[in-house]
């Protein structure tokens, strides 16, 4: 006999299996899920094909945004390293580190080597007559070369010194007696500016004085062609009368003729020979042609002493002719006297028209002219 309930439960029965079973089912597939879900690695990049060339250099970049913070603990955070300890001893490991010199090799230019009389800048190379080198201290209480030899300009033996783009210095040639005849107005188209002429010489063994045999006659013609006229007297004076001797014959003939250029003294040492003046010492040589140089003053003439860069420097007390001017004989290279100088003669075998042999060649920086 079938009773009420008993049918109700076999209808009721299999439903409730079937409910059962799915939600057993949905419970553990959700079981699954969450444990492959936290077995799976949360730092997982996306794999990257290194770059052929900058593989072997660089470092893979891992983006912020492809990192996970889930399971990050403090421990794996890597800004705590940028905060070392410090308990006190890198502090003072700084302030030593600090406080130390360079280190520095041999080679190293920590310390250069110590200058030289060559490096210095303070001493200047005389050649002796004897071809032997000396470095000589450079007085700094006289005035100094200031030229910029960059302004010099040399063309076919012409030297001009320029100043803003113009020449601002005068040529000329010295002239005595072993030039023969000289045409002046040659001279003048070729472009010579003054002559220096010898007016005598005394002797350097007896100490006569020889007056040049053409010296009237050469003053006479440079006037007329246009130059201006120096004149020089080649001295071996030993003693201030003989000096005052010299200075007297050139002021003579300056007084009877034109001369707009300066009256010098040339004086210096005898090339393979013994000069007169070999024996005097430098306060001698100096009070010998400061006298020349007074007497020549006096007398209303501009002076100028001509020598060369040993004789100037190491036979003369400088200091003592900071109102003479300087006619330096320096042939062949730029001068590196270290002094202040007015007139240079640059060649010994240079070529002029009006002269038939080699010329003494001569460039004044200054206008005598006009001093």
């Amino acid at each position: 006999m079938n009773l009420p309930d008993d049918n109700d439960k076999r209808e009721i029965t299999p439903q409730l299996t079937a409910a059962m079973v799915m939600s057993a089912f949905i419970i553990l597939l959700i079981i699954v899920i969450v444990l492959i879900a936290n077995r799976k690695p949360h730092h997982q990049q996306t794999p990257q094909i290194p770059d052929p060339v900058l593989a072997e250099n660089e470092s893979p970049v891992v983006k912020p945004e492809e990192q996970t913070v889930s399971d990050v603990k403090p421990g794996d955070l890597d800004f705590w390293d940028m905060y070392p300890e410090n308990n006190g001893e890198d502090d003072e490991q700084g302030t030593a580190a600090n406080d130390k010199e360079p280190s520095m090799d041999k080679e190293g230019t920590e310390e250069d080597e110590t200058p030289t009389e060559a490096t210095d800048g303070k001493h200047t190379l005389v050649i002796n007559r004897d071809g032997s080198e000396e470095w000589v201290l450079i007085t700094p209480y006289l005035p100094k070369n200031d030229y910029d030899y960059t302004n010099l300009v040399s063309q076919s033996g012409r030297m001009a010194y320029y100043t803003d783009g113009r020449v601002t210095s005068y040529l000329g040639v010295t002239i005595d007696k072993y030039d023969d005849y000289v045409d002046f107005g040659l001279l003048r188209d070729d472009g010579i500016d003054y002559v220096m002429i010898r007016v005598g010489v005394r002797g350097y063994g007896t100490g006569t004085i020889t007056l040049d045999e053409y010296y009237t006659d050469n003053i006479s013609r440079a006037n007329q062609a246009g130059l201006d006229v120096g004149l020089y007297f080649s001295s071996q004076a030993i003693t201030v009368e003989e000096a005052m001797e010299e200075a007297v014959a050139l002021i003579a003939v300056a007084q009877e003729n034109k001369i707009t250029y300066p009256l010098a003294i040339d004086i210096g040492f005898i090339l393979n020979d013994t000069s007169r003046i070999e024996d005097l010492t430098k306060a001698e040589k100096t009070e010998i042609i400061r006298t020349f140089a007074d007497t020549i003053k006096e007398a209303g003439f501009n002076c100028v002493i001509h020598a060369d860069k040993e004789f100037l420097i190491k036979e003369i007390d400088l200091s003592k002719f900071s109102d003479v001017d300087i006619w330096l004989d320096n042939n062949g290279d730029l001068p590196d006297y270290p002094y202040a100088f007015t007139m240079w003669e640059y060649a010994s075998n240079g070529t002029v028209d009006g002269i038939s042999g080699p010329a003494d060649m001569s460039i004044s920086f200054i206008d005598y002219t006009q001093k």
